[in-house]
């Protein structure tokens, strides 16, 4: 997938940030992915630094693409610590330009938020078909941040009014690892 500029949250594409989002039934699998992928050899390749961070469903509602990608396991609303979050929308043709005009207080908002540490705007199709990866410190400041600031809430109220989206998904994990480097600095969660 693409992502924004700086691998931020943006409109603008970032043509040296690219995201890969795999899911995997088992730790083996997702292991054996990371030694033999082709995707994964042809970025190192080209020496461009890499990002991993391996999760695990907490919750999810939605769909990608018609598919419901995150199943979560029974792990209930016991989850402390940074908890990671994917929202992503299909954004109707109609709508396009006025959630444009709209999105970008939300996504300004959110990195000056309480207890915010990271995101990355993703999309395959990122005109129509945007993603926002975000990384918190844990559940009530993403919570805090996403209904209680204005500009985030707002943006909600609007989708809904609006009827701005053909498809969303909303999913929050926990943080199973992470290494490499994002904008040359070293990012361990």
């Amino acid at each position: 997938m693409g992502s924004g500029k700086d691998a931020r949250v943006d409109l603008a594409p970032d043509y040296k940030h690219w995201a890969v989002l795999t899911t995997w039934d088992n730790r083996n699998d997702c292991d054996n992915f990371y030694l033999h992928s082709f995707v994964l050899k042809w970025f190192g390749f080209f020496g461009i630094e890499s990002f991993t961070i391996l999760l695990k469903p907490l919750s999810s509602h939605g769909l990608w693409s018609a598919v419901e990608p995150f199943k979560p396991g029974k792990i209930g609303n016991a989850h402390t610590g940074k908890i990671a979050v994917i929202t992503r929308a299909a954004i109707k043709f109609n709508k396009l330009k006025e959630f444009r005009r709209n999105i970008k207080r939300a996504a300004d908002a959110m990195c000056t938020a309480p207890g915010f540490i990271l995101s990355a705007g993703i999309g395959e199709n990122p005109f129509f078909d945007q993603a926002t990866f975000s990384v918190w410190a844990d559940a009530d400041s993403m919570k805090s941040y996403a209904y209680k600031s204005f500009d985030h809430s707002d943006v909600i109220k609007l989708t809904r009014e609006r009827e701005w989206y053909k498809e969303e998904l909303f999913a929050r994990f926990s943080i199973v690892d992470s290494w490499g480097t994002l904008n040359g600095i070293s990012v361990e969660l």
